[in-house]
């Protein structure tokens, strides 16, 4: 299961953590959804996910101060019962005593943060649906060519890497080379990402470990890409018959997303940078309303539409 710590949540979003007694280091937040706990302070606790981050506004802290003692306590005690990794004031509101006591005895770290609430829930749900996304890794070697994630992929030793080394010799971008880890952010967005151990690094059988990032400098690498468009290498099948309009699109598919696939046949004199340059080049130019299969294809019918006109004449 994918996790976040506690403590990777503070250093990030820059909390303050109010309960130092509390040993926070194996608290981990296993949910990307967060809880503003408006009806459990109010008393209603039915289908309350203990599990995820509570988050309390401006709204739920003046209810909490117009509680009596002896409320407080009621509520307090049965809100912190559960597994709560932890509890977020916003807008720097300090809990009271009572709250205070309650967290330590149910061991809850209480936290704060400048931010607005709003603001803040934007910011800690978009960072943990990144981080906590459905996660696979895949075979292949992911660059950023003119601003479009291209995954080229294709058997062990076919070229992925060799390819993937021109093209930052062209000036585009390294994201992973040899393992690609994907995250399903949203339904139509795959993030891709290296593995801490072959970060900025690339494999070249013959030669070994380059390391992309000293050799090129930082302008080479990059950490994450949207996966915009995977490059499939495959050895030349004269058997095969290959798409050469691409008036239709092929997709291939990685967690339920559905992402343009182009299957390049691999023969001596292709430059595959080259080619991978002007897929993404098109598949940009397609995104922004223009489909050159589309121009030629309607280039035929006028020419055939006037060609009939001119012999029924």
């Amino acid at each position: 299961m994918e996790y976040v710590t506690l403590t990777r949540m503070i250093e990030k979003m820059k909390l303050d953590n109010l309960t130092p007694e509390i040993d926070i280091k194996g608290i981990r937040i296993t949910q990307p959804d967060i809880n503003r706990p408006a009806l459990q302070i109010a008393g209603y606790f039915e289908h309350f996910d203990a599990t995820r981050l509570q988050i309390v506004g401006f709204v739920e802290y003046t209810y909490m101060e117009s509680m009596s003692d002896e409320r407080k306590r009621e509520i307090y005690d049965e809100l912190l019962r559960g597994d709560v990794p932890a509890i977020v004031f916003c807008r720097e509101m300090m809990p009271d005593p009572i709250f205070m006591q309650a967290a330590l005895t149910h061991k809850v770290p209480v936290l704060s943060t400048k931010k607005t609430t709003s603001s803040f829930m934007a910011e800690v749900i978009r960072w943990l649906n990144v981080k906590l996304a459905p996660c696979i890794s895949v075979h292949g070697v992911l660059v950023d060519v003119y601003g479009e994630g291209v995954l080229i992929t294709g058997e062990s030793g076919i070229g992925k890497s060799e390819a993937a080394l021109e093209l930052i010799k062209r000036g585009h971008r390294l994201v992973t080379d040899d393992v690609v880890e994907l995250r399903k952010v949203s339904d139509d967005t795959l993030i891709g990402s290296a593995p801490d151990v072959t970060k900025h690094l690339i494999e070249l059988r013959g030669i070994g470990i380059v390391d992309v990032k000293a050799l090129f400098g930082v302008s080479a690498v990059k950490d994450t890409q949207g996966i915009d468009m995977v490059i499939r290498l495959e050895e030349w099948d004269k058997e095969k018959e290959y798409d050469r309009l691409g008036l239709e699109e092929n997709y291939t598919e990685y967690l339920g997303n559905k992402i343009v696939c182009h299957n390049i046949p691999i023969r001596p004199g292709r430059n595959l940078a080259v080619i991978c340059e002007s897929a993404a080049i098109n598949h940009r130019q397609k995104k922004m309303g223009y489909n050159a299969a589309q121009e030629l294809y309607t280039r035929v019918q006028n020419s055939l539409a006037r060609k009939r006109e001119e012999d029924d004449e």
